[in-house]
């Protein structure tokens, strides 16, 4: 009897002891038990605002769906960068915020050039760009130019990418596409000044640019990529085209072609037409002899970028020739130009490359320039560009030129994507 008893007496000391431990340890955890549930409140509180979002993302894309397929036939419902489609309306977070960027062309020379001289220092450009989705179906895009002579729009137009039939239209004021170096912008060439044939033949530094219409379509085929543009402008660029009556346009024609050779090679050609009314029968703003200027180009353009280096080393070998017929009262003048370029990335950051150039004059095509450079390009970043250009030139005159031209070129903003 003594096991059982003393049995008894330990668990009731055992009883005796933890049950008011345990009920004083109940007593002292309300408030940990209150964080407790507060935690678990919230972390379903916002689970199940995770799934509500998720549930509305999906009714939003099905109501873009709906809008789609409501629009009309060829009319996609597509929004442009910057903004969101919802139930067929757009996002107004770019319509008062468009990008904008300012880019900065400071030029320095050094040498003689008896013909063209060039000052020792000079901001040779300042552009700004104003860059926005307008709604779904058209972006705009203006681009001013502020330089020593005063402020210019280079560029100023909508783009509307979605018309019917495949047509990419624009309106405003445009460079032509009229083959390679028309369609840049000073920032965008690989040499600090244009070459001769651009000066001489298609109205140097402006080129064709002008109010007018462009229509372009892609041309599908088994081959290529194919697209075919064609611009009609009001009939004034530089000193290349003057219209003197409302009905003097000038008219661009241009087929591109597109191809991958391999991987990291592609060639791209082109082929240009243009016609406009000259300046060399204007008597008192009435153009009396009626004379236009016709120019044909061509223009090929191989690019080599090799994928495992890529941003080590590249190639881009380009070549433009144009032929101008210019009528004017002296008779018709034909004149021929050309130039040959390559441009090599050695490092990261080290560009070297050369050009050739020879063209004749507009007006008279038995005078013909030409010249020749090396150009060395550091970029410190993707936002500024040192330069070094060595040119010489030896003009129809009999007068030659050798000078060393420097490039600084900066920009902040963004800056959008040009046509490649």
């Amino acid at each position: 009897m003594r096991v059982p008893l003393l049995c008894f007496c330990s668990i009731s000391f055992v009883l005796a002891v933890l049950i008011p431990a345990s009920l004083q340890a109940q007593n002292a955890t309300p408030a940990a038990d209150i964080a407790s549930l507060r935690a678990q409140l919230d972390a379903l509180r916002t689970e199940y605002q995770t799934r509500i979002q998720d549930l509305e993302k999906q009714l939003q894309a099905i109501q873009t769906q709906l809008a789609g397929a409501q629009a009309p036939a060829g009319a996609a419902v597509v929004a442009p960068a910057g903004q969101s489609v919802t139930g067929g309306s757009v996002s107004n977070a770019k319509v008062f915020n468009p990008d904008i960027a300012v880019i900065g062309d400071f030029l320095a020379a050094a040498g003689r050039n008896p013909v063209n001289p060039a000052p020792a220092l000079e901001m040779h450009e300042s552009e700004v760009s104003f860059q926005a989705a307008v709604d779904p179906y058209a972006r705009a895009e203006f681009f001013m130019s502020f330089g020593h002579e005063g402020v210019e729009l280079e560029e100023g137009f909508i783009t509307f990418p979605t018309v019917p039939g495949g047509l990419l239209v624009k309106a405003g004021k445009i460079r032509a596409a009229f083959g390679k170096v028309n369609t840049f912008h000073n920032h965008m060439l690989s040499w600090t000044d244009r070459p001769l044939v651009t000066s001489n033949l298609v109205g140097g530094e402006e080129g064709i640019g002008d109010a007018g219409v462009s229509v372009a379509r892609l041309i599908p085929n088994p081959w290529m990529f194919l697209e075919a543009t064609g611009q009609v402008f009001r009939g004034d660029s530089s000193d290349l085209f003057k219209s003197s009556k409302r009905g003097d346009l000038a008219y661009v024609g241009h087929l591109r072609g597109y191809q991958d050779i391999t991987d990291s090679t592609n060639l791209d050609l082109g082929f240009s037409y243009s016609r406009g009314h000259n300046d060399s029968g204007v008597v008192f703003g009435e153009d009396l002899g009626r004379f236009r200027t016709t120019l044909y180009g061509g223009d090929a353009t191989i690019r080599w970028k090799p994928l495992q280096r890529s941003v080590y080393h590249s190639f881009v070998a380009r070549s433009e020739f144009i032929w101008s017929r210019r009528q004017q009262p002296g008779g018709l003048q034909s004149g021929k130009g050309f130039y040959v370029s390559a441009d090599y990335q050695f490092a990261r950051r080290w560009w070297v490359g050369g050009r050739f150039d020879r063209a004749d004059h507009a007006d008279d095509a038995l005078v013909h320039d030409k010249g020749g450079s090396a150009v060395l390009t550091f970029w410190p970043s993707e936002f500024s560009q040192l330069r070094a250009q060595y040119r010489r030139t030896q003009y129809g005159s009999g007068q030659s030129a050798d000078e060393l031209l420097m490039q600084l070129q900066f920009n902040i903003g963004a800056h959008g994507a040009h046509p490649f």
